[in-house]
């Protein structure tokens, strides 16, 4: 009987060790890289002056999406509601002195998901923001396994050890130095390299997966990287931002006066104007000089990263995500940091290796990331075939990477999910791993939103106290339109009034890709307000301003896209003509309201497809005669929209 006993358990022992490799197969570990206020300055997205050899690598052998948006640009706010997938309006963490757990509710986050499904996790530099808003702990121990690692050279980040004109130490924005002369002879981002390796190399031969997460801190300010990066980048060759001035109908609401660059030893000495500036322009090259040189220093070590992990073996077994907390002005608008909701500020680079799926597996065992170092090697070449055009977001990114690794994803949230500890507010990019990409998607839309304390700059508008919080702007972004509403935000409740609009912008991309021309109009506005008052209160402000936006460009879109092709013209008029047109035929709109707006109609705008709704009921409007044709179809696709889009 005993005998029987120890075979059983043996057996049993041996059935879990089977289940245990089988899982391992099918799960995949992740090395999760993100950088600090970068924008999609790579020469991957095409920038011709930047040089990131291995991040462009990385690319080639990667998924990548081209139009990827955070949700706030601010490091705490970006990172928390990444991490959770959740939006900063479900997190409540807009500023530095916030803590989502103790502000809104118990969510779980990427790494913490992937602890509770075996893997081991562990952080090194910066992925949480530190401090108040990840607990003074990086969120230990529900998100990692063992303590996150902070490189301790960052103790100096903020002292005296940028060599001036002067031959003096100062506290420097530009801060290019010789690495042996820092204190410990090392920077930040080069012991986190080292930590990053050291915890590969324990890795190499256990099979146990791992979920390893390394945040680089540049190229956040101040820019204190080493000196020979700035030979790839001779100040003759340097040219300021193509839009350097303050747009004329930029509202002062939507400026951020960048009080974190004046701040530094070296801009306060050009006693520069506030709010509006501006630098001089010969340090508006050096800026912009030291940033792209801050990327390149960024990119080596992310190299030397994926290298280590190409020799350990690693590489076929492990799936790479890179991206950023948010992006950084370069004189864009006469605006430098982050802290809007420009483009230059949300958008970020995002991509994904995944072995097997983004490179063939037959390539798989062959070198796949040697180190380019760029000092030495300034040529180089790489071509991306896997790429995605449509708007994203960095909510997208905690399924996403579940998913790909091998989890179930998080289900989607519910419209109020303050009660949900895992689910996403974000979508699955899984299915595009699979799929070519059709044609540009009008109905996808990524949202950002950034507080602000008063309508005109301030000291403190850049990074206010969510206690000083007055106005929210919320900005959408599609495939064609920048639109923001700056909205009056009560920080107590946590609440918007929608009804309280204090400013608007609206961008066309097509014409405008530095979103210098804002079209937004008071009219057409106070018209929308007055439509959408009709709507019950549970309708997210996320759809209200998917509805406002269709409506305030449809006079202003020349083509749409059919399911079944591309280019079809849809008649417009101007909004005068509109107003005039929907008086004159009201009664018309009254008769035909139940056939136009049926239960096809009422399908598609119940999924939020409006562009294809819009088509649809062009077709209609086609069908029909005389004087129904002057009616402007957005009008009556808004009605639809209002009736059914609840």
């Amino acid at each position: 009987m005993f005998l029987l006993v120890r075979v059983w358990l043996l057996l049993l022992f041996l059935h879990t060790l089977t289940l245990a490799a089988l899982a391992r197969r099918g799960r995949r570990n992740v090395l999760f890289i993100m950088a600090d206020d970068l924008r999609p300055s790579l020469g991957c997205y095409g920038d011709s002056v930047v040089k990131s050899p291995n991040i462009d690598q990385l690319a080639s052998k990667s998924q990548v999406f081209l139009n990827t948006y955070a949700q706030q640009a601010l490091c705490a706010p970006s990172r928390a509601s990444m991490l959770t997938s959740r939006r900063p309006d479900t997190t409540r963490v807009y500023d530095f002195n916030s803590y989502w757990r103790d502000q809104s509710g118990n969510y779980t986050t990427l790494p913490q998901y992937f602890k509770s499904s075996g893997y081991f996790t562990a952080s090194v530099g910066k992925i949480f923001h530190p401090g108040i808003s990840s607990n003074f702990s990086d969120d230990y121990p529900y998100s990692w396994s063992i303590p996150a690692y902070h490189p301790p050279s960052f103790h100096y980040e903020k002292k005296k050890l940028c060599k001036g004109d002067d031959g003096k130490l100062h506290v420097n924005l530009l801060c290019a130095v010789n690495v042996t002369e820092q204190p410990g002879g090392t920077l930040p981002d080069l012991e986190s390299t080292e930590e990053a390796v050291r915890l590969l190399k324990s890795w190499a031969n256990n099979d146990a997966p791992f979920f390893l997460a390394v945040g680089f801190h540049k190229p956040h300010i101040p820019f204190r990287i080493p000196q020979e990066y700035l030979s790839l980048y001779p100040i003759e060759n340097m040219t300021l931002a193509p839009d350097p001035n303050v747009p004329e109908f930029l509202p002062p609401v939507a400026y951020n006066p960048w009080t974190d660059i004046r701040g530094r030893d070296d801009v306060q000495k050009l006693n520069v104007s506030f709010p509006y500036g501006p630098i001089p322009k010969d340090f508006q090259l050096r800026i912009r000089q030291h940033y792209f040189a801050a990327v390149s220093y960024m990119d080596a070590q992310v190299g030397r990263l994926l290298s280590s992990l190409d020799a350990l073996g690693l590489a076929d077994d492990t799936m790479v995500v890179f991206t950023s907390d948010h992006g950084w002005s370069l004189g864009e608008h006469g605006e430098w940091a982050k802290f809007s909701n420009f483009n230059v500020a949300t958008q970020v680079p995002l991509m994904f290796y995944v072995p097997g799926i983004t490179i063939p597996r037959d390539q798989l065992g062959e070198s796949t990331f040697p180190f380019i170092d760029i000092l030495t090697q300034p040529k180089y070449r790489f071509k991306n075939d896997k790429v995605r055009r449509n708007v994203v977001e960095l909510v997208d990114v905690f399924p996403t990477v579940a998913s790909m690794a091998g989890l179930r994803a998080p289900e989607h949230c519910a419209d109020v999910s303050f009660q949900e500890e895992l689910c996403t507010e974000g979508d699955n990019l899984a299915h595009t791993f699979r799929r070519r990409e059709r044609g540009k998607d009008e109905e996808a839309i990524a949202y950002s939103q950034y507080p602000r304390p008063a309508d005109t700059p301030q000291v403190n508008s850049d990074v206010p106290d969510l206690k000083d919080v007055k106005v929210m702007g919320y900005s959408l972004r599609s495939w064609d339109y920048r639109y923001t509403l700056w909205l009056g935000y009560n920080p107590k409740t946590f609440q918007v009034n929608v009804s309280d609009v204090h400013a608007g912008e609206l961008y066309i991309l097509a014409d405008d890709p530095g979103e210098d021309k804002n079209i937004y109009s008071d009219l057409e506005q106070s018209v929308v307000i007055k439509k959408l008052s009709t709507l019950p209160r549970p309708v997210t402000l996320q759809r209200r301003m998917k509805l406002q936006l269709l409506y305030l460009t449809m006079d202003k879109q020349g083509h749409v896209q059919r399911e079944d092709g591309w280019g079809t013209w849809i008649h417009r008029v101007s909004l005068k003509r509109l107003l005039s047109l929907w008086l004159f035929a009201a009664p018309l709109v009254n008769s035909r309201f139940r056939s136009i707006c049926g239960p096809e109609m009422k399908t598609l705008i119940a999924s939020h497809r409006f562009v294809t709704a819009q088509i649809k009921m062009y077709t209609i409007f086609m069908q029909l005669e005389g004087k129904t044709k002057l009616l402007h179809i957005s009008e009556l696709l808004f009605d639809c929209m209002v009736t059914y889009g609840n």
